[in-house]
């Protein structure tokens, strides 16, 4: 289980983001001590550090900078500008990835994990109940059965896990998969919905995906 330090000064975001990682199989560790930290970051020794730009005392481009005279730990920056400057900065003094608030959980969990995976810490996969998401591969599985899941279908399945027990948007959806430069319309999700809930029955996994009326839907 890959250690995740979260460097993030805002509480309310901070919260969301390990209960995010926690729901993926990750171990966040949230900073706490902002005068120092530095030396909090290091003592904790992280698979991955989650490091906000725009935190108190030492911001996180300095913080950056000097992790990397020290450490070679996976680092993806968050920031709430959106500029092409603060990327570049961050990039230069050796930032892995870069990512901008208001970010998409899903794609922010997609990006960690082809960090963590870049830098051999663990493979790709998220756990769902006892069903193993492999992403990279684009399979899931149980009790040794795999079943391949489609790339929309794979992104709505990592998205819903990523806000599992909460309604999602039949928009949201359609917007994650734009974002992936396909476009959907409202019938083709329907289609990939039905399809995976499908894929799920076939591995013992009856109504986990619910429909809410007018809202959305949620994975149980």
């Amino acid at each position: 289980m890959a250690r995740i330090m979260i460097v993030e000064d805002d509480l309310i975001t901070a919260n969301e983001l390990k209960e995010l990682l926690e729901n993926n199989g990750y171990q966040p560790i949230v900073l706490k001590d902002f005068k120092n930290s530095y030396n909090e970051i290091i003592n904790a020794k992280p698979d991955l550090i989650l490091l906000d730009i725009n935190i108190p005392y030492l911001n996180g481009e300095k913080i950056l900078e000097n992790l990397r005279k020290e450490i070679n730990t996976p680092i993806v920056m968050v920031t709430s500008k959106n500029s092409e400057i603060d990327e570049a900065l961050s990039i230069s003094y050796g930032a892995d990835d870069y990512i901008t608030k208001p970010y998409n959980p899903n794609i922010l969990l997609l990006r960690l994990g082809a960090v963590l995976k870049r830098s051999n810490q663990i493979s790709n996969i998220l756990i769902y109940k006892d069903l193993k998401v492999n992403i990279q591969k684009g399979v899931i599985e149980k009790d040794n059965k795999e079943i391949t899941l489609t790339k929309n279908e794979m992104l709505i399945f990592s998205y819903l896990l990523a806000n599992q027990n909460k309604i999602v948007t039949r928009e949201e959806l359609m917007t994650t998969l734009w974002n992936n430069n396909e476009f959907i319309n409202d019938n083709a999700l329907t289609v990939n919905i039905s399809r995976l809930r499908s894929k799920l029955r076939d591995l013992g996994l009856e109504e986990i995906i619910e429909t809410r009326k007018k809202e959305g839907y949620i994975l149980l």
